[in-house]
């Protein structure tokens, strides 16, 4: 499996680690990973509809005190 590229969001608000993902995933081809690490809670809702929107997978979110990481798979657009 292949390492999962991190983007680095923490202590960026929103909409900064949305507009960071989406300039990350412009790099990226079909069936990449990237991890974003991020500090603000409103991720956990601003990525994964973002994703929704843009036909990426979230694959997993994991929250501790200090950070959230979630990790997206990039599908093909439509």
């Amino acid at each position: 499996m292949q390492t999962p590229i991190l983007l680095d969001v923490r202590k960026l608000l929103c909409p900064l680690p949305v507009i960071r993902l989406q300039q990350a995933i412009q790099r990226l081809q079909p069936n990449d990973r990237i991890t974003v690490i991020a500090t603000d809670p409103g991720v956990l809702y601003d990525i994964p509809a973002w994703c929704r929107i843009h036909n990426h997978t979230v694959s997993h979110i994991k929250q501790t005190k200090e950070e959230i990481r979630i990790e997206i798979l990039i599908n093909a657009t439509q």
